[in-house]
């Protein structure tokens, strides 16, 4: 009985020989066989099947593994383009097109930058309410062919460019979900109260290089808002009531001769405020106007200063060139000066004014210990 274990793998042994001796590339075939089980021990998932394109998980379990089937030609206009790997995506730039075309129920940004279309018909966007993004800038829209609620059925939509066409005025009613507004270089001259209201998520507007001459209250109701331009327009007035939120205020090339005393005050969060090449005089500016301890860089040049505006010690960039300034006055960066006062300003510039180098007073290296650039 000891003796049957070792007469049975004997046997085994023999049939396995004569096996290879009738296949004398037994061997190769054995090594073809390992490396289809080979994995790298370096890889943290050998066994997970490889997925070429990232949208397994946001397109749901028919994408789970693999790369998800192209568009079907009628799911996508012969117009445009809806790449494979980029299944929720119709390019439509760049190709002369005067009219929308139909946008499929699956698409979340779209792309007719560039073209001539002139018109926004209304139900254009009915079968594709899921939109995230639209980029309409570079055309040729007017406010009178835009439908009057062709975006406020986009109930998800966070960024419109509507920029570089030739709207006259402010296009909606738009959805509360939108972040961004490109609406600059168009003809709007005005932004009335209502324009932009229930718009609480949005966080930038672009409104440079318009005919803008009022804006009145009409940023009041926007509490995320975090960047305001302005700029390059024909505003007298500095709007009423910025946000909060507000961090970044462009208001550079309009006629704004006046700010109000403690304007900013309602912005405790404001960091960068640019007024050049405005209309700005010392008898339109109160005592305390630029006084926020929030701001980091003010830029002023190019405006009717004659003397030097009281300033926040905390203030780190103070551009005055090209205005009047004939006086240096220490008190407008320090109310006291001595070794535990004194201005964090890093750079300044008083170039192109009326002040000579020799103005400066003693005690000002004292005041601007920290400044890099004085540029008089």
């Amino acid at each position: 009985m000891q003796w049957a274990p070792l007469l049975l793998l004997a046997g085994l042994c023999s049939l396995s020989r004569a096996q290879y001796d009738e296949d004398p590339h037994w061997w190769f075939h054995y090594l073809r066989s390992q490396q289809s089980t080979y994995y790298d021990p370096y890889d943290p998932y050998p066994y997970e099947p490889y997925e070429p394109y990232p949208y397994g998980v946001e397109e749901g379990p028919a994408y789970a593994y693999g790369s998800p089937p192209p568009p079907e030609p009628r799911d996508c206009p012969q117009e445009c383009d809806c790449p494979p790997n980029f299944p929720t995506a119709m390019y439509c730039d760049n190709r002369n097109l005067k009219y929308l075309p139909f946008v499929p129920s699956r698409m979340k940004y779209v792309y007719f930058q560039n073209n001539q279309i002139s018109s926004i018909q209304e139900g254009v966007f009915d079968n594709a309410t899921g939109l995230l993004w639209v980029a309409l800038h570079g055309n040729q829209i007017t406010s009178d062919k835009v439908g009057r609620k062709v975006f406020s059925k986009l109930r998800h939509l966070e960024r419109l460019y509507l920029d570089h066409n030739n709207l006259t005025r402010m296009p909606g009613p738009l959805p509360r979900s939108l972040r961004e507004l490109h609406l600059d270089h168009n003809q709007i001259s005005r932004v009335p109260n209502n324009a932009l209201e229930g718009l609480e998520n949005l966080t930038a507007l672009y409104l440079q290089h318009n005919e803008i001459q009022e804006v009145g209250s009409a940023m009041r109701g926007l509490r995320s808002l975090i960047l305001l331009d302005l700029s390059y327009n024909h505003l007298r007035k500095v709007p009423d009531g910025l946000p909060s939120a507000l961090e970044q205020l462009y208001l550079e090339h309009n006629n704004v001769y006046s700010v109000p005393d403690s304007y900013f005050r309602g912005s405790p969060k404001l960091l960068y405020v640019r007024l050049s090449h405005n209309s700005l005089t010392n008898n339109g500016l109160a005592s305390n106007t630029f006084n926020s301890s929030s701001l980091l860089e003010l830029d002023l040049s190019y405006n009717q200063l004659q003397k030097i505006p009281p300033v926040n010690t905390n203030l780190e960039n103070l551009y005055l060139q090209g205005n009047k300034i004939n006086e240096f006055s220490i008190s407008s960066f320090c109310t006291v000066v001595d070794v535990m006062n004194f201005s964090k300003l890093q750079v300044l510039r008083l170039d192109g004014n009326e002040i000579k180098r020799s103005a400066m007073p003693v005690d000002a290296p004292l005041c601007l210990r920290l400044a890099s650039l004085i540029e008089i």
